[in-house]
């Protein structure tokens, strides 16, 4: 599935609920169901820095494809971490250099985050993006 389409899919499942408890809860369950990373990459080196929280990011290319893995050591962080690793993992670094997140701001959630918060999210998408820099460079 492309970049676009999984993105209207997450777009698509917060709007049926209606208040942002129900969307917290969501994001609770999507941490739950994160791929998680390997203990040895979580080192200093995969944190991402800006965020209030610890959250660790892999990236490995696969055929092509970079495959993130993250955790997180909060619940919340670890649902928002999961999100951007199902729109952005399993998909060609070009792709994800040149994705829109727009969808970010659909479903409302950087508004109904802690400053502290939207600032991690903001600092994620970018170190997503750096990891398929990287990877694309190595590619060309």
């Amino acid at each position: 599935m492309a970049i676009k389409e999984i993105q209207e899919e997450i777009v698509d499942e917060f709007s049926m609920f209606d208040d942002w408890m129900q969307r917290y809860e969501y994001m609770i369950e999507l941490g739950k169901s994160l791929p998680l990373i390997d203990e040895q990459y979580k080192t200093e080196d995969n944190i991402i820095k800006g965020c209030q929280s610890k959250v660790w990011v892999h990236a490995e290319l696969d055929n092509e494809k970079l495959v993130f893995t993250a955790d997180s050591d909060a619940i919340i962080t670890k649902g928002i971490i999961a999100i951007l690793i199902r729109a952005f993992s399993n998909q060609k670094p070009q792709d994800i250099i040149d994705a829109d997140t727009a969808f970010i701001d659909e479903i409302g959630l950087k508004e109904h985050l802690s400053p502290t918060r939207a600032n991690g999210l903001v600092s994620m998408i970018k170190q997503l993006k750096l990891y398929a820099v990287a990877y694309q460079t190595q590619l060309n």
